[in-house]
């Protein structure tokens, strides 16, 4: 089935693109809809960001979404996207999952170090498990290719809609006290404080590591991440230091590190804070 064509022109032979879904089985034409661009824009506009290494489905998304009233950026790859998100207040990322250089999967999980920039996630294959680790990695939904326009506008009106209904997450460092599972991490002293008074002091490595983990509650941090956030390096062949860091952690939190509760081990990926971070001023 062919979901996105383009063709045809106006008399000054400007292309005139439009979408199509088609049954090559049957010989078929399902659905067929002109795409009337719209270059107005106003500051109010959500503004959505396309990221498709494929030229065609890029501009022709981009008109699609422009027809509805939004503002659209387009890029081709995870360099183009880090430069478009750095010069842009983006509302909304159309990722695809197979790009040139870094995947979708890799730019979704780095994106969720630092932004809460909703993504929608598009793949060529409807593999199931490409779509469980897709969502692991923080996309917000995950649509198969290929796909009727229409579906991923409901989406992406679903997506924004969840989004602007959740209230905005504050900076940690605005407040004095953030409280997850039993403990209590004094921001000003830098330590922690069980629900009995029980004082635990950290050391400077591990209140860092910490704080990373409790600024990405329920995101799987990979140890590169981990480890670039935390010294502002890269990992090298066979280096344990943040595995070493991350056991150290658990025993001061007395977290089981054959089962634990707060810092958790996602096997092959990295780590994650798998419980509630509240803040306290």
């Amino acid at each position: 089935m062919t979901a996105i064509k383009s063709r045809g022109c106006n008399r000054d032979f400007s292309p005139i693109p439009f979408f199509v879904t088609y049954n090559d089985k049957e010989n078929q034409l399902l659905h067929f809809e002109t795409i009337k661009p719209v270059t107005r824009y106003g500051a109010d506009m959500t503004h959505i960001l396309v990221v498709d290494d494929d030229s065609e489905i890029r501009t022709l998304l981009g008109d699609y979404l422009r027809k509805n009233s939004y503002q659209v950026t387009e890029t081709g790859d995870g360099l183009s996207m880090s430069a478009a998100l750095a010069r842009n207040k983006i509302d909304l990322i159309v990722l695809d999952l197979m790009l040139p250089g870094e995947d979708g999967l890799v730019l979704c999980r780095n994106l969720r170090t630092h932004s809460n920039i909703p993504v929608i996630m598009l793949t060529a294959c409807g593999d199931e498990t490409d779509r469980i680790i897709g969502l692991e990695m923080g996309a917000d939904d995950y649509l198969p290719k290929p796909f009727n326009p229409r579906e991923l506008l409901a989406r992406i009106k679903s997506v924004l809609r969840r989004a602007h209904s959740q209230p905005e997450q504050p900076a940690i460092e605005d407040h004095r006290y953030i409280c997850f599972g039993e403990w209590k991490l004094d921001m000003v002293a830098r330590h922690l404080v069980a629900r009995d008074g029980l004082v635990v002091n950290l050391s400077g490595a591990d209140y860092r590591l910490l704080k990373i983990f409790l600024e990405h509650p329920n995101r799987v941090l990979s140890r590169d991440q981990l480890l670039d956030l935390t010294q502002g390096r890269e990992t090298e062949p066979f280096d344990r230091s943040i595995d070493v860091q991350v056991s150290r952690l658990r025993q001061r939190l007395v977290d089981d590190a054959k089962e634990p509760v707060i810092i958790k081990t996602v096997r092959g990926e990295g780590y994650v804070m798998a419980v509630t971070v509240d803040l306290e001023s």
